[in-house]
């Protein structure tokens, strides 16, 4: 078996959705709808929000930033698989491959720790309202900013910087992109610590998220639970609403995905890949749509341009 040490002139090839190569044109046809999708919904939304001085509110802030994690990630991720879908472009070169993994996970890791910054915005409106705009002040939410972003570098940069001491024996890659472990199972060497470090971070991400955000959640039930009126109840529910919407169609997939490929023997590996590659965009799609649907104010402004 040949090795392959690690070198800029080193390639890998994208073999795309093993399995279903002859459909590769037709699969193009949802990918290229989500990008469309993406773009527009997700740009739309952040332009009102950097063009209406009204929508400067730590919610809009975080909502414009979470916009900008998943167009990021989607223009990481689409542009090569339709290159690979439309004109059979397979090969990526080993720093291209490691460039683009560290903004895909990268911004995974963002928007993870973005909606936890949400959650907490969530918190205050409804369990402190009087003191939101003193507790939420444009420092605290450029900070939250600053610490998502330095999350999803300080977790991330280290995946590609440990894969530059493996030695591959292959160089076909199973998948649409340059997956993490889709990538560690192509190298002959000792990959213990990328496996581990892999797995290090799922937990940190996935799992101290979800357990701060659930915090959050539960004081704010206490909260709803102690309030007399129906309406301010329902009130207080629909101002959460838009954003558990979020974190289900977030994380969700996503662990349905990561569960599958670990304990889905009998599943076959295009649908693995298929199920990967959805669970980046499902969120960029559906997150501008949610917002638009249930925030008034996005919806009012909308409409408003459309009438002009």
């Amino acid at each position: 078996m040949l090795a392959f040490n690690h070198s800029s002139s080193m390639t890998f090839t994208l073999m795309g959705v093993p399995g279903l190569e002859p459909q590769h044109l037709w699969l193009s046809v949802p990918f290229t709808s989500m990008l469309l999708a993406i773009l527009i919904g997700n740009g739309a939304i952040l332009f009102l929000v950097i063009t209406d001085p009204t929508l400067h509110t730590p919610m809009y802030v975080l909502l414009a930033l979470l916009m900008v994690a998943d167009l990021i990630s989607t223009l990481a991720l689409v542009p090569k698989v339709l290159c690979l879908f439309w004109f059979d472009d397979r090969v990526i070169a080993v720093y291209a491959c490691f460039t683009q993994m560290f903004f895909i996970h990268g911004a995974s890791v963002v928007r993870s720790a973005l909606l936890v910054a949400m959650a907490f915005d969530r918190f205050v409106a409804v369990c402190e309202p009087l003191r939101y705009n003193t507790i939420l002040s444009h420092s605290l939410i450029g900070r939250l900013g600053l610490a998502a972003l330095a999350k999803g570098v300080i977790l991330i940069l280290p995946m590609p910087l440990l894969l530059q001491r493996l030695t591959f024996c292959h160089r076909i890659i199973p998948h649409t992109y340059c997956d993490h472990m889709a990538v560690v199972k192509m190298a002959c060497s000792n990959t213990r610590p990328n496996r581990i470090y892999g797995l290090f971070v799922i937990l940190l991400v996935v799992g101290l998220d979800l357990f701060l955000i659930g915090f959050s959640y539960v004081f704010i039930l206490q909260t709803v639970v102690r309030l007399n009126s129906r309406d301010a109840t329902f009130k207080a529910l629909n101002t959460c609403s838009a954003h558990l919407f979020v974190i289900l169609i977030t994380y969700v997939p996503a662990l349905f995905s990561s569960i599958t490929h670990r304990i889905g023997r009998n599943i076959p590996p295009h649908a693995h890949v298929i199920l990967a590659s959805l669970y980046l965009l499902i969120p960029s799609v559906f997150n501008p749509i949610i917002y638009g649907i249930k925030m008034k104010e996005i919806r009012g402004r909308v409409a408003k341009c459309l009438c002009r």
